[in-house]
């Protein structure tokens, strides 16, 4: 009998060692350009060190993120179309939206740029151009914040986008530009992802600079009043942790080839 005590008394102090270091689980419901820049490996690691915490990330459209987060499926969202954010948290499922970080959407094309559109700064002229040329648009067709900005560039144009040029993709940003590589076509970017696929892709910026391409990020908890099960204790530390001054610095200094990704509001 004495033999069983040592491996009982073991395999007992495993058990409870488990349950006691067990991590935290926090559902992170984001977009496919904060996964696809490599952003959320550099700023996601610290944060989970320091709270035992350990941050599943859902990465889609911003329009599936909030989807997500209306169901409850996620504790907290990171996405980009404040609009869409605001009227989320207006409606009950958000507690309260907190400015994150920016950067702009560009407009990506080919080196020949055949719709003649290449350093232009008005975005909404070079949508016309390009339904002129017949030259393909690859659109997310997502409702990503990429795609909803694209939505509102057409409207403003005074533009329904349809027919063969126009290819609707469903796909997140990384596949759309490499898609727009195939065809040689454009498409609307956020600059992160961009820069990120600098080395698989030989499109450039052509349209960049026009104020309507401004790309603001927000963090939002889900309300635990409308889904009791969510995790509000680990959203409330992921927020303070974001928009805290350890997060802005990496956020600051994360860069590929010398070229900043991401800013942060002072």
């Amino acid at each position: 009998m004495r033999y069983l005590i040592k491996p009982l008394l073991i395999c007992t102090f495993l058990f409870f060692s488990s349950v006691c270091f067990a991590q935290e689980r926090l559902v992170l419901a984001t977009t496919t350009s904060t996964e696809n820049s490599g952003l959320l490996q550099i700023l996601l690691p610290p944060f989970e060190q320091q709270n035992n915490i350990q941050v599943h990330v859902i990465a889609v459209g911003t329009g599936q993120a909030i989807k997500i987060g209306e169901r409850g499926d996620a504790d907290i969202l990171m996405v980009h179309a404040k609009a869409q954010e605001e009227a989320f948290v207006a409606a009950g499922f958000g507690v309260e939206r907190f400015d994150l970080m920016y950067n702009d959407f560009v407009i990506l094309g080919p080196t020949a740029d055949p719709a003649g559109i290449n350093e232009s700064n008005d975005a909404v002229a070079a949508f016309n151009k390009i339904v002129a040329s017949g030259v393909p648009f690859v659109s997310r067709a997502d409702m990503s914040g990429t795609h909803i900005m694209e939505k509102q560039l057409w409207q403003m144009a005074g533009i329904e986008p349809q027919g063969r040029w126009y290819v609707e993709s469903g796909r997140g940003m990384g596949e759309v530009i490499q898609m727009t590589t195939e065809m040689q076509g454009y498409t609307l970017a956020d600059r992160g992802t961009y820069l990120a696929y600098l080395g698989k892709t030989d499109l450039i910026i052509v349209v960049a600079g026009d104020e309507r391409l401004f790309n603001p990020y927000g963090v939002i908890a889900v309300n635990p009043q409308r889904h009791p099960h969510v995790n509000k204790q680990g959203a409330e530390a992921l927020i303070d942790y974001l928009t805290g001054q350890q997060a802005r610095d990496l956020i600051r200094g994360f860069s590929i080839n010398g070229q900043q990704l991401f800013f942060v509001y002072d």
